[in-house]
């Protein structure tokens, strides 16, 4: 699997508003048994969320809110098949990382 792989959420009682998760972790990593990722949760327009915190992710043409301070590793295992690749979108996912870290 590769950085920014967006794969279905293995958890089946969370995966209702968080269809996705996104591997953040770099591919020198794949040694590792987990991976590091992102859920992707259903877009709403009405919501108020901080940009840099909570980017926008478009994935297979539909958005989705990248919630950072959510990032949690997951078995490697549990990841099964890549749905898409967002690495075009990778730098708004590194700067909410960035915010989750410095709070900036």
């Amino acid at each position: 699997m590769a950085q920014y792989d967006v794969f279905t959420n293995p958890s089946k009682s969370a995966s209702d508003g968080i269809p996705y998760v996104v591997v953040i972790q770099s591919d020198l990593l794949d040694a590792l048994a987990t991976r590091m990722t992102v859920p992707l949760a259903a877009y709403d327009s009405q919501r108020k969320v901080p940009n840099v915190l909570c980017p926008t992710i478009t994935v297979k043409g539909k958005r989705f809110h990248a919630l950072a301070h959510f990032a949690a590793p997951l078995p490697a295992k549990a990841l099964k098949r890549p749905l898409a690749n967002v690495k075009a979108q990778g730098d708004v996912l590194v700067s909410a990382i960035d915010a989750v870290i410095s709070g900036v």
